[in-house]
């Protein structure tokens, strides 16, 4: 797992970082090979890559979310990191108004982009780079225009975008109709018909909702 993020420098200091979080589940050995490779990318403000227990990995991003956060995010996937893309990314970081935001890419590959699209109701098969925009503040003033970085930062990274998007990253304002086909793409015809077999009433709505047919 390979996940990188265009953030602040976690001393307080509001210093524009790139942040690189792996895990390698494996022999040591291996782990080490793929560390080194990591830590040639450029000059390493921390290091902190190292066997620890798997339960301290899932909480060891809990801090860059703090109780009481007011957050707005928006995701997309793009299928490759071009020059071009890589420049919208950090334009759009450049801009952004609050320490607290940042942008992450989140690497796609592997088993997950192996199994076929028609074997589970999950559609985002493809190789590439899930992309968060995450706009989080403390201040309620910051409110707006933190919501509207986000908001122009996604519509940017529409032109790099493939059509599959992380349902988990969804949100409550998009479009009901597209965020649906863009989470199940060519499954949903076929949700939609066991929706209107087990919940034709609709009563399990509170999500990316999938209409009964």
């Amino acid at each position: 797992m390979l996940v990188a993020g265009l953030t602040t420098a976690p001393d307080g200091s509001g210093t524009p970082i790139v942040a690189i979080v792996s895990c390698h589940i494996g022999s040591p050995e291996d782990a080490e090979i793929v560390g080194r490779q990591i830590r040639s990318f450029g000059t390493v403000a921390v290091d902190a890559l190292g066997p620890i227990p798997y339960v301290d990995l899932n909480g060891m991003l809990d801090a860059g979310f703090p109780s009481g956060a007011f957050n707005y995010w928006k995701s997309t996937f793009l299928p490759r990191l071009d020059d071009d893309a890589v420049e919208a990314l950090v334009i759009a970081y450049e801009r952004c108004p609050v320490p607290t935001s940042s942008i992450l890419l989140e690497g796609f590959h592997g088993f997950a982009s192996r199994v076929p699209v028609e074997s589970t109701s999950f559609a985002l098969r493809d190789i590439g780079f899930n992309t968060l925009v995450l706009g989080q503040w403390m201040d309620k003033a910051s409110a707006d225009r933190t919501t509207a970085w986000a908001r122009a930062s996604f519509d940017v990274l529409k032109s790099f975008a493939g059509k599959r998007r992380y349902a988990n990253y969804l949100g409550a304002d998009e479009d009901a109709g597209a965020a649906a086909l863009a989470a199940y793409g060519q499954n949903l015809a076929r949700l939609r018909q066991l929706k209107t077999r087990y919940d034709p009433n609709n009563i399990f709505h509170h999500n990316v909702n999938i209409p009964p047919a």
